[in-house]
């Protein structure tokens, strides 16, 4: 249910913090944008009218700090990912649990993952997920990659040393990568049939769900519950950026600040900013 109340709360902290303190560094998260386009979709007329309400919500920022400090601050806009339309949904625990590769333990309220009894479960997070393999077996790794390389909405299974191609080859990731096509994106549901799904799947809970879950953007007030329809998402990120539409922005209010070029990565934007202060790196 988060809107412009959300972004405008912090905005006002913001403003409220510059006049008392007057610091010289401000980090601002303004979310809004991600809403509407993950809900309806990028091109939708929800999703114009969240860039309205975003704009006049910064334009009222920057006027309430310009008065705060008595100057115009430097500001630097940085979007975190583009939006993108998505039409596909592919659910890996699913596809995991045909294989019999995932368990389920049935509960009072329906089937919950085991993940101790597993061999893999998924781990989702937009248009990629990690899966991860109990031991880490070279056998049952093979097995996952070959169940995702060529299935409609996966455009990359990556497995052991090819996780390096994204800097994934942590200890923490999962064994197998599995990077969506543009137009899809993962959802982390494991039951084939919604009677069986848990309690927890109809409700806004983000710590017992393994991954993030849009279709809460769909929360009913009437209901105090969300549907499990994964299709009713209409936009997405995480796939890496092959085409313009991938791209987000970076923004200066003085020129000359930033790279006159396309090839940004986020972690570019802590060098621009070290740089401003005069730090050297290290």
């Amino acid at each position: 249910m988060a809107g412009i109340g959300a972004s405008k709360w912090i905005a006002d902290s913001a403003v409220h913090a510059a006049k008392k303190g007057r610091p010289n560094f401000f980090y601002i998260y303004l979310p809004h944008l991600d809403y509407a386009a993950q809900r309806s979709g990028p091109d939708s007329a929800a999703a114009d009218q969240a860039v309205a309400d975003l704009d006049e919500l910064l334009g009222s920022l920057f006027e309430r700090f310009r008065a705060a400090y008595g100057a115009d601050p430097l500001w630097l806009v940085a979007g975190e990912y583009a939006i993108t339309p998505v039409q596909h949904v592919t659910c890996p625990n699913r596809i995991l649990r045909e294989a019999g590769l995932l368990a389920v333990r049935e509960a009072d309220d329906g089937e919950h993952l085991d993940f101790e009894a597993s061999a893999a479960f998924a781990m989702v997070d937009h248009q990629f997920s990690h899966v991860f393999v109990k031991g880490a077996d070279a056998e049952i790794v093979r097995r996952v990659a070959g169940l995702f390389t060529g299935r409609p909405g996966i455009d990359e299974v990556l497995a052991g040393d090819q996780r390096a191609r994204y800097e994934l080859d942590h200890p923490r990731s999962g064994e197998v990568v599995l990077i969506s096509t543009p137009d899809s994106w993962q959802a982390y549901y494991w039951w084939f049939d919604d009677e069986r799904a848990p309690a927890f799947a109809r409700t806004v809970d983000i710590h017992r769900k393994p991954g993030y879950d849009p279709v809460e953007l769909h929360f009913d007030p009437a209901t105090k519950s969300i549907p499990l329809d994964a299709t009713l998402v209409k936009g997405s990120h995480g796939a890496p950026v092959r085409e313009g539409y991938q791209r987000t922005v970076m923004l200066s209010s003085e020129p000359g600040l930033l790279p006159h070029h396309t090839g940004m990565r986020d972690t570019d934007v802590f060098h621009v900013i070290i740089r401003e202060f005069g730090i050297a790196p290290f």
